[in-house]
């Protein structure tokens, strides 16, 4: 019998959502930490104090050091804090063999700061899963091309958008699931298209290549070149050769630098005390919505005249960054962060309770098939547990990780990446060798208390009083989302209650 496009849709839709939910809640729960990916940092090297320097001040930090103990180094940077980061870090060198410090705000010293993963590491997995650079951003735009394919065929087989929205029965077993995967999907529909979406437009020349290729002969620093206009430019006259000569003060260049692209991020200073000195000063990333990556004015070392202001970006560049800061939510502030945060937990559960109900409609079926399929369909479960407990435990187990190990230790960051993962493939075998139902409960319950706890944990591994820490807002947020997996713990477990139809309608069914 021919089937109807609802009917096929119905099975891409089912079957595709399974091979691809499980790495897709890993890119979803994974993604919303992202979004906090700098107070996770603060978080992880409690070593940080409050940041409380103007820019005049930690630039002069900074260069003090640099002074000091660099003078001889070519290029010198300057990492400024600011509102997310407390973090003052003086470099030298380029981007990929430079050598970074953290330095002391008050003192201007070095500090010593334990190595870890950081937040970024969550920034990371979230587009490239943990394999090589490139496998794994073509494989997470394969899963977002999936995730396209599941979002149309969802709106093709759900026509009711609005009384499934507001369409919940609790406590229904399998029709709980459907409801709670419905609702969740409609309420957040426009996010879901705009950020799978803007995830693929990211690396378009990564995905398509073929344009790049036919203008510019494959040569990607010409492409990149031929993007921007040439920027706004000063006539000013260059000294033909090197000579010693004193640095420019920085406080009036950052003043001036400030009034045109706002917040600061950071000081590029190349051949410092020479003639031939320039000092390149940066936004903030994310400052606008438009991410403004390696935009900057340009100033000469030794008079402080602008040599070239912030490069025009062309409509099709600028286009193409404002979808770019569409997924990364940069802009905004804090009010914009949570928003993404909460729309990606909602998303993460919206993946969740579609794997849970694949096979919530499916254990009777395979209660009776062949031995293979009841295998394969433990299988399947043990997986769902290792996914969505699992990875919640191991990300808690993270941060565990980073106050338990000695702060000290060689290859810290290492360690750091062993519980992670060690933590995930326990949870595996624990999901494979204990009951179904049992294993959820002991997973989602032991997550739960590890976020719970987590404030504790600090009070007895950080030499700082926990009201004091700057980035408590990571524990209250884990104590949060630990009380949410302990409610998940005990409701997943529930039985369903069958409520017992009334008299009238058992009546008029006898009737029909």
């Amino acid at each position: 019998m021919k089937q109807t496009l609802t009917q096929s849709m119905a099975w891409l839709h089912t079957w595709g959502g399974l091979i691809v939910g499980w790495l897709l809640f890993v890119i979803f729960l994974t993604g919303s930490l992202a979004v906090f990916d700098q107070e996770i940092d603060n978080w992880m090297t409690p070593e940080l104090p409050a940041h409380h320097l103007t820019d005049e001040q930690a630039a002069q930090r900074a260069l003090s050091y640099l002074q000091t103990h660099k003078a001889d180094a070519k290029q010198w940077g300057i990492s400024l804090p600011y509102e997310r980061s407390p973090q003052l870090q003086a470099s030298t060198g380029g981007r990929r063999d430079g050598v970074s410090v953290t330095l002391d705000p008050d003192t201007g010293e070095v500090m010593p700061v334990r190595e870890t993963v950081g937040g970024r590491f969550f920034f990371l997995f979230h587009f490239t899963l943990h394999m090589p650079r490139m496998i794994g951003i073509y494989l997470v735009g394969a899963l977002a091309m999936g995730m396209l394919a599941a979002l149309v065929s969802g709106i093709v087989i759900h026509k009711k958008f609005f009384k499934e929205f507001f369409t919940f029965r609790p406590a229904k077993g399998q029709r709980s699931w459907l409801d709670a995967h419905n609702a969740s999907a409609v309420l957040l529909l426009p996010f879901h298209l705009m950020i799978t979406y803007t995830g693929l437009a990211i690396f378009l020349v990564i995905y398509m290549p073929a344009a790049m290729d036919a203008l510019f002969d494959g040569d990607r620093e010409a492409f990149f070149k031929a993007q921007d206009k040439a920027p706004a430019s000063v006539a000013v006259q260059r000294p033909a050769t090197a000579e010693p000569a004193p640095l420019v003060a920085l406080g009036p260049l950052l003043s001036q630098a400030r009034a045109v692209m706002g917040p600061l991020g950071g000081i590029s200073i190349s051949n410092p005390g020479m003639s031939n000195a320039e000092i390149q000063i940066r936004p903030i990333l994310g400052n606008r919505i438009a991410l403004t990556k390696g935009q900057g004015m340009r100033f000469d070392g030794v008079t402080g005249e602008q040599l070239s202001g912030p490069t025009e970006m062309r409509p099709t560049v600028l286009t193409h960054r404002v979808i770019s800061g569409l997924h990364f939510a940069q802009f905004g502030g804090y009010p914009m962060r949570w928003l993404y945060f909460i729309c990606g937990l909602i998303s993460s559960a919206m993946i969740a309770s579609g794997l849970v109900l694949f096979t919530v409609k499916r254990r009777r079926k395979y209660a009776s098939e062949s031995r293979v399929a009841q295998v394969l369909y433990r299988l399947v479960e043990a997986i769902n547990v290792t996914v969505m407990a699992g990875l919640s435990l191991a990300c808690i187990s993270l941060l565990w990780g980073n106050r338990l190990l000695p702060s000290g230790m060689t290859e810290r960051a290492d360690a750091e990446l062993n519980v992670f993962f060690g933590m995930w493939a326990l949870s595996f075998a624990h999901a494979l060798l204990r009951p179904r139902m049992q294993a959820w409960r002991e997973q989602l319950g032991l997550a739960g208390g590890l976020c719970l706890a987590l404030p504790l944990l600090s009070v007895f591994t950080v030499n700082r009083p926990w009201a004091l820490h700057s980035s408590m807002g990571v524990e209250l947020t884990a104590m949060a989302l630990g009380a949410l997996l302990l409610w998940a713990c005990w409701k997943v477990s529930q039985p369903a209650v069958e409520r017992v139809p009334r008299k009238k309608t058992a009546v008029m069914a006898e009737v029909n």
